[in-house]
């Protein structure tokens, strides 16, 4: 799937998310360029590209994470990541499925069945579920389609990968289904849920300070 958030407020529209909120990009990390973003800002997706330091990172904080056991609240809707190109919409699930006390949806909205249907899994009984769900799959691949002709689909040549960030409790987590486990950065509140993200993208960029292939993208309340 492609990273324009045009494509991305169709695909979750096209699966019966009504277009209360839409993903809108973020143009800079400043606070004068964060104020124009609107609010409230439910959910927060950075796209960034996976490098060799980033593999290394991500192999040491696993490990260390391993021993120091994390509180995730159970309230935390993770899905582990099986279908290879499947970032975007991993990413999607994790915004959608993690502020369904903010969204509205149609009533025979196939995104909503999904997350109703899987509450209860693991994380990977989600993905093998979601391997076989053909409205899910379908509108990814149209999706996909439609990005390639105004940016790169998200293939292995690119390397990029998409993660979401949400507030849960008060508390920030980094979502993103190639890793075991969420991921908690601290307390979080809906003041001031965008910055508290934006500081921990800015983490991913200072690991990778030669790169600038990063987008982040915020789902706000349309405010249209």
């Amino acid at each position: 799937m492609s990273f324009s958030f045009q494509v991305m407020t169709k695909f979750v529209n096209c699966l019966g998310m009504k277009p209360t909120w839409q993903f809108g990009d973020v143009y800079g990390l400043d606070p004068e360029l964060l104020s124009m973003v609107p609010r409230p800002v439910c959910a927060v997706l950075l796209l960034f590209p996976v490098t060799e330091k980033y593999e290394a990172f991500k192999q040491e904080e696993e490990e260390k994470l391993k021993d120091q056991r994390q509180e995730v609240s159970p309230d935390v809707y993770f899905i582990k990541q099986t279908i290879g190109n499947a970032c975007g919409t991993i990413g999607l699930i994790h915004a959608v499925a993690n502020n369904q006390a903010h969204l509205e949806f149609e009533s025979d909205s196939p995104l909503k069945k999904f997350i109703e249907q899987t509450t209860k899994m693991t994380a990977e009984e989600r993905a093998t579920f979601l391997e076989k769900d053909e409205s899910i799959r379908v509108t990814h691949e149209s999706s996909a389609q439609e990005g390639q002709t105004e940016a790169p689909s998200l293939d292995e040549k690119v390397n990029l990968h998409f993660i979401a960030f949400v507030n849960v409790g008060g508390h920030l987590y980094e979502l993103d289904g190639r890793k075991p486990f969420p991921i908690v950065h601290g307390k979080t509140s809906e003041d001031t849920f965008l910055e508290d993200a934006v500081a921990v993208c800015k983490t991913f960029m200072a690991r990778d300070p030669q790169e600038v292939r990063f987008t982040i993208i915020a789902l706000s309340k349309d405010s249209y």
